[in-house]
């Protein structure tokens, strides 16, 4: 018994070590000498995650690929402004205003010259365009177009606050020049043709995409930059009342307008409320009017032809 003690104990030991070298993993292939498959066709999604991931790793700090953020940048604000007014003599303001734009640093977007008429129907110009001016410029553009002006009929101002757009653009932008650069380098790498189609499509779909963010950033960045007036110009023949020896037939015809408006309203007002009160009251009580007018004339009809049946019958009798 005391010689198998010692045999037991080491067929123990033995086994514990054979479970610890077990339980350990095994080396990764690569480590071991042996050369993973390599795939024929690399499936599309898989690379894209690849891709990405990659991305991410190469800009960190955010989750969507960038560590830019709203309160690094300086606000992005769109200005723009909207004016009707009326001067003197529309042709020579228009030119002024585009000299003055392009004076400004600015340019002219688009123009237009065209004829309008008065209450009279008299033939006048009138013009309408739209300028770009500088946005630091902007109230001095404003104040330059209204002076002189016989009358400013409409001033709109707006401003848009595009500066999380523009962050939120140049976060992917920045992911996707990251994929970008990593797809570039695994094309480069690629082992066979198929692999390499798969990832050069891969590649054209993320420098489509740069493109198109490049784009919308310019465009936040000029319309940022350059703010747009929007201007119409109206001839002050156009608001001159008519006048003949003293009389002005606008205000007679203004206040002749006015009663017929009046009279409409009142009339389209006792229509509905003939439809709705009056018309329903009658409804309610002459329906039950005229089946009880009904009732009665039948019954008064009925004793008539009773009554004159009766002497028929004594005839009858005594024959």
């Amino acid at each position: 018994m005391k010689r198998l003690l010692p045999s037991s104990f080491l067929l123990i030991a033995v086994l514990i070590v054979g479970a610890c070298a077990s339980g350990n993993a095994a080396p990764p292939s690569s480590e071991r000498g042996i050369a993973e498959p390599a795939y024929d066709v690399a499936p599309a999604a898989p690379t894209m995650i690849y891709a990405e991931e990659a991305a991410a790793k190469e800009a960190p700090g955010s989750g969507g690929g960038g560590d830019l953020n709203a309160t690094q940048v300086e606000r992005i604000v769109i200005q723009n402004a909207d004016l009707a007014i009326v001067v003197a003599d529309v042709e020579a303001r228009l030119d002024e205003i585009q000299s003055m734009a392009v004076e400004m640093g600015g340019f002219v977007v688009s123009s237009s010259l065209y004829q309008g008429y008065t209450s009279d129907y008299t033939p006048v110009p009138e013009a309408s365009l739209v300028i770009r001016v500088p946005a630091e410029q902007l109230d001095d553009a404003l104040a330059k177009i209204k002076e002189n002006a016989v009358e400013v009929q409409n001033e709109t101002r707006s401003g848009q606050d595009v500066t999380a757009e523009y962050v939120d653009l140049k976060s992917r932008l920045k992911t996707y020049q990251a994929a970008e650069k990593e797809l570039t380098e695994l094309m480069e790498n690629a082992q066979n043709t198929d692999e390499v189609v798969n990832i050069f499509n891969q590649l054209m779909y993320y420098r489509e995409q740069i493109e198109i963010i490049e784009g919308q950033i310019k465009y936040y960045e000029e319309a940022a930059a350059l703010s747009a007036i929007s201007i119409r110009l109206i001839a002050e023949e156009t608001i001159q009342p008519i006048e003949i020896a003293g009389w002005e037939p606008q205000g007679v015809a203004r206040d002749a307008i006015q009663d017929l408006i009046y009279f409409w309203q009142d009339f389209v007002d006792f229509l509905i409320r003939f439809v709705i009160y009056n018309l329903s009251v009658l409804i309610t009580i002459g329906i039950p009017l005229y089946l009880a007018f009904l009732g009665i004339r039948w019954v008064f009809r009925k004793l008539r032809g009773k009554k004159k049946s009766e002497p028929q019958a004594k005839e009858e009798e005594k024959k």
